[in-house]
């Protein structure tokens, strides 16, 4: 496996300071917010130093019950093309669900959600990612990721669940220690029992993040500095393994770069002290308790994890009742992020909505997500959300009522309303009458 070094998230906030930053070797960018035709100027001056860029999936849903979308594969294949990267990464989740396979609405999280780890997943991700890998140019690297919640009834522990999933298709791992911090306060797992399991030499990289903790559930933000116990985990992990790199995340609150920096060499001090102990602990590569195996049966299999997901999912988003054997209270806390994420994010890709309304956006979102879960993407669930207020005479004041009505207009064709033939020829009809 290339040897990629220390690296960090480049993001368009932190491009510039990325580019000053020392000692980077690499960078990873979110493969959805860079065009492989247009891609940024920061990120064509890093290439042009040597600099190896990875892009990092986050729409797949490779742990989602339908096989991976050929357009998503053919633009992810672009942009790892485009950047000359020398692999692609992705998560072990799902992120949608509904369709075909359960004949009900599609309904989108936007979020990385967790898979069941049973048989019936594993199958599902292992023929997933066969079709991924087939599809890309370069290898592929798939990602563990934090959860609130457990799922009932697994049948395989994490360790277990990533060992068999890169025997059977070959796929390298991209270990999150983050999330394995994630996961032992939210689910009581052990991160070292986890990484004595993995299979080391099926390490690509490592991510490295901060989160924080709230009512006893930990929220891995990607927004505030790394901890002690994840610089452990990973201390911990490169005593076993020398990773081939290890990158920082930070997605927003972005700090000043000088504390980027000392997060960068703390995540070095950690990974030295490691090695310094290396062959203290015993670097197994064997995969512990392998549950037994089973002809797999995909397409019963695909049906079964549809149903489970959309059923959760549904609980999570549309206000259905909570699936047996989940913990009510824990699905309450992720329905309440996932409806917080959804104001956020469509306040970052529509930032007239929060201006248009004012302190008014946030409640008006939050009380619009109660009812109407997000079908087509964020950028669909601003134009829906805008349209349902407006046409429901929300808010009281016709001024912004108005506005709203006009944002909507402008942004629900296919092209521009500004910039439709009729719309122009009106305008410029109008403007002639008027110098008469």
């Amino acid at each position: 496996m290339e040897r990629l070094g220390t690296g960090i998230g480049w993001r368009p906030e932190i491009g510039d300071a990325v580019e000053r930053m020392p000692g980077i070797d690499w960078v990873e960018v979110v493969a959805e917010n860079v065009c492989s035709g247009h891609l940024p100027d920061s990120l064509i001056r890093l290439r042009g130093r040597g600099v190896t860029v990875v892009p990092h999936g986050v729409s797949l849903g490779l742990g989602g019950a339908e096989r991976p979308d050929a357009a998503r594969l053919t633009a992810l294949a672009e942009r790892a093309e485009a950047l000359g990267s020398p692999l692609v990464t992705e998560h072990i989740a799902f992120v949608r669900a509904g369709g075909p396979l359960t004949a009900s609405p599609r309904l989108e999280a936007g979020h990385l959600l967790p898979v069941p780890r049973t048989r019936d997943a594993l199958d599902v991700l292992c023929e997933n990612v066969r079709i991924a890998q087939d599809a890309l140019p370069v290898p592929l690297a798939v990602e563990n990721i934090a959860a609130l919640f457990s799922w009932p009834d697994e049948e395989m522990t994490e360790g277990q669940f990533l060992y068999e999933l890169a025997d059977r298709t070959g796929v390298r791992l991209l270990i999150d220690v983050a999330n394995l911090h994630t996961n032992h306060v939210n689910r009581g797992e052990d991160p070292a029992e986890a990484l004595a399991e993995l299979p080391l030499e099926a390490i690509a990289y490592v991510h490295v993040a901060g989160g924080f903790q709230r009512d006893g559930v930990w929220h891995d933000s990607h927004a505030h500095p790394v901890p002690e116990p994840v610089l452990d985990i990973l201390t911990d992990l490169a005593a076993r393994v020398a990773p081939p790199g290890v990158l920082l995340e930070r997605d927003e609150n972005f700090p000043e770069p000088a504390e980027l920096e000392g997060e960068v060499e703390a995540i070095r001090a950690a990974v030295e002290k490691g090695r310094a102990s290396g062959g203290a602990l015993s670097g197994s590569t064997a995969p512990g308790r392998r549950s037994p195996q089973r002809a797999a049966e995909p397409e019963a299999a695909r049906r079964r994890l549809a149903l489970a997901q959309t059923a959760l999912l549904s609980a999570l988003v549309a206000g259905t009742p909570v699936p047996e054997g989940f913990d009510r209270v824990r699905l309450g806390v992720q329905a309440r992020a996932l409806a917080g994420k959804r104001a956020d994010v469509v306040a970052k890709v529509a930032p007239e909505l929060p201006e248009i309304l004012g302190t008014a956006y946030r409640p008006a979102f939050l009380g619009y997500a109660q009812g109407h879960p997000m079908t087509g993407g964020y950028r669909r669930d601003a134009l829906d959300f805008a349209e349902r207020l407006w046409r429901d005479g929300q808010p009281g004041d016709a001024r912004v009522r108005r506005e709203l009505r006009k944002w909507w207009l402008e942004r629900s064709g296919p092209v521009p309303r500004s910039r439709r033939p009729g719309v122009r020829l009106a305008r410029a009809t109008r403007r002639a009458l008027l110098r008469r």
